[in-house]
């Protein structure tokens, strides 16, 4: 695959997730709502697509366990397939519980408090010390004894391990121009960024506040305009990523662009592979340190 650019997810892809902002996600309910689902149940709301941003995931969980305490006869697959039918996202998830509850859904609305719950997530994401730094309050759940909580000293983000290899960085920066695409906050890629060692330029960096999210291409295309790139590779864990490829070749007809499945975030084995193919991947790897050995520079 000869391209000029290529553009890198990070969770999933640069870093593991699974026991950081997934965790997160599934505690963040738990401590706020007393019930939660479990962590490997996150993938599912992934699959119905419209969840990169994982502050918003975590408020679709909290819906789903609030209705299902109040009458929802579903269970999490059920639940994000109707999510998936109704367009994905939140707006797909308040869809599915007024249809299921009718009237009852409005004591859900009520229970359900996404500001609170961002803040809890915060705190769990990023400690105490982080949050000082980032969000510059005061972390409340770690006022007094944590014990009870089972809060982590130092944040779930410092149980991230690093997927991307020093070779690898070293290769793809040689041969291409690069961008990253991503659904965190901007200080927080920054802080993954760093931890991998991978330098872009400010201007080649997405982040949660620059665009609409996944799988909305603008910062895709963004990104090659920026680079000069007439052919593009961008790397990602989940179908929307692959998506965001595909929906940027059909919006920008002067390039093109290739969405590669990477099998390190929450699909894995033939099963994952499957599900990449199934809405466009060009490629698949098991790994982001496979890229150098299928892409060429033009």
């Amino acid at each position: 695959m000869q391209v000029d650019a290529v553009v890198l997810d990070i969770d999933g892809v640069l870093v593991d997730v699974s026991n950081s902002y997934r965790r997160a996600i599934v505690r963040s309910v738990e401590i706020l709502v007393g019930e939660t689902i479990p962590r490997a149940a996150v993938q599912s709301f992934k699959d119905a697509g419209g969840f990169n941003n994982d502050w918003v995931l975590s408020d679709a969980v909290a819906l789903f366990v609030l209705a299902r305490d109040r009458g929802l006869d579903q269970d999490v697959e059920d639940f994000t397939e109707h999510v998936a039918e109704q367009g994905g996202g939140l707006d797909g998830a308040k869809g599915v519980v007024r249809d299921a509850l009718g009237d009852a859904a409005t004591a859900v609305f009520e229970a359900w408090d996404p500001d609170r719950l961002r803040d809890v997530f915060q705190q769990l994401y990023l400690g105490p010390s982080g949050y000082r730094d980032l969000e510059g309050g005061e972390p409340d759940l770690y006022e007094g004894s944590t014990e009870d909580l089972e809060l982590p000293p130092a944040g779930f983000m410092a149980d991230e391990p690093i997927l991307i290899e020093p070779a690898t960085i070293e290769s793809l920066t040689a041969d291409f121009e690069i961008g990253v695409v991503t659904g965190r906050p901007r200080a927080e890629a920054h802080l993954a960024l760093d931890r991998v060692g991978l330098s872009v330029p400010a201007d080649r960096l997405y982040a949660m506040e620059d665009w609409t999210g996944k799988p909305d291409p603008t910062a895709l295309i963004q990104v090659a305009e920026r680079t000069g790139a007439e052919t593009l590779a961008f790397a990602g864990d989940t179908r929307d990523d692959v998506r965001t490829a595909v929906n940027a070749t059909e919006r920008d007809q002067r390039r093109e662009y290739y969405g590669i499945g990477v099998l390190t975030g929450g699909l894995a084995g033939e099963s994952g592979r499957a599900a990449f193919e199934s809405v466009g991947a060009a490629a698949v790897v098991e790994t982001v340190n496979e890229l150098p050995t299928i892409l060429e520079s033009v």
